[in-house]
């Protein structure tokens, strides 16, 4: 008997259109011969599903649609939101009260990976990867640039603390920068994190687990034309160049993979998620720089790069992904 799925996508922010995109991209690698998929959407003024050209309402006492009058409850949630609400916690707080399964972490760790400051915090804790050194501010709490540069050396990154897609990011040489990046920062979150700048080769890696298993994907060196891999790097054909597997020794290999398991494992995630290192120039030490707990995965996103790589097509990928899912998250089994 198929399974219903309901695949989530759009969002409260800036990453709604890049969430459709990742959206299509699983949809159209789920096995329809095994599930039968409802993509909803969700934005701040209604969660639907679309059929026959006419919206279906969720009705969110259950998570629920109502199909040719009909009542479809689902066996898992794939949640393909990136940003607010489907990777900070929100959406898995709410589908844990109602006991559905969902493929992401769940909702405490969510919402601290989101937060760049807080999860640096506690990787660091970890002692087996380096951690640049930054400086955390919330808005309307007094700051100086003077007391920022004693801390920190130029150049810096300076972010939003919660946002994806290297939306407001910059990168400052010189101190008259400093405070417009700051305050191009605010205007996406009411956190900032402040970062210095490591020179070296940006890393990426998924990883993921299935049937009990944790694997690393190959992964993935990025290489911008730009300054840094902002937004436009991103999301712009021609900007960026990508290279599955990088070009990197088997020990920086081994390391990286290590490294990566070892701090999905730490922080109990689950499903696939991606994390970024910079691999640092001269010393080869790497550094990390966030968790991606929803990586975009559009056609040409590193993810999929990367699955395919390893030998596995995406419709078995997304497929185990759900059956994980639903054997381990159903009942609040714990899968680490």
């Amino acid at each position: 008997m198929r399974k219903n799925i309901a695949l989530l996508a759009g969002g409260y922010s800036g990453e709604y259109e890049i969430s459709i995109k990742t959206a299509e991209t699983i949809e159209k690698n789920l096995d329809t011969e095994r599930y039968n998929v409802y993509k909803i959407i969700i934005t701040r003024e209604e969660w639907y599903h679309e059929t026959g050209g006419q919206k279906v309402q969720i009705d969110k006492n259950d998570f629920s649609l109502t199909v040719d009058s009909k009542k479809v409850l689902f066996d898992c949630v794939f949640i393909a939101i990136h940003g607010t609400p489907g990777e900070d916690g929100r959406i898995q707080g709410y589908l844990d009260m109602l006991r559905i399964p969902y493929t992401t972490c769940n909702s405490i760790v969510s919402a601290l990976t989101f937060n760049k400051s807080y999860c640096n915090k506690v990787v660091k804790s970890f002692n087996v990867v380096n951690i640049a050194n930054s400086v955390h501010l919330i808005k309307g709490e007094p700051f100086s640039i003077g007391a920022v540069l004693d801390q920190l050396k130029l150049p810096l990154f300076v972010k939003p603390n919660e946002s994806g897609s290297s939306l407001g990011v910059s990168k400052v040489k010189d101190v008259g920068g400093l405070l417009p990046a700051v305050e191009k920062a605010f205007k996406e979150d009411n956190q900032v994190l402040i970062e210095e700048f490591i020179e070296g080769r940006e890393l990426t890696i998924g990883v993921y687990r299935t049937n009990g298993y944790l694997r690393a994907l190959p992964a993935t060196e990025i290489i911008s034309k730009n300054e840094f891999f902002d937004y436009e790097a991103k999301y712009t054909p021609g900007v960026t160049r990508e290279v599955t597997p990088a070009k990197i020794d088997n020990t920086t290999r081994e390391q990286l993979g290590n490294k990566a398991m070892h701090i999905y494992r730490h922080l109990n995630c689950r499903g696939v998620v991606r994390m970024d290192f910079i691999l640092q120039k001269g010393t080869g030490k790497l550094y990390f720089l966030e968790v991606n707990t929803m990586p975009g995965q559009s056609e040409n996103s590193i993810v999929p790069q990367q699955v395919l790589e390893s030998g596995m097509s995406l419709k078995d990928f997304y497929g185990d992904l759900l059956e994980d899912c639903i054997n381990s998250c159903k009942n609040d089994i714990p899968v680490s």
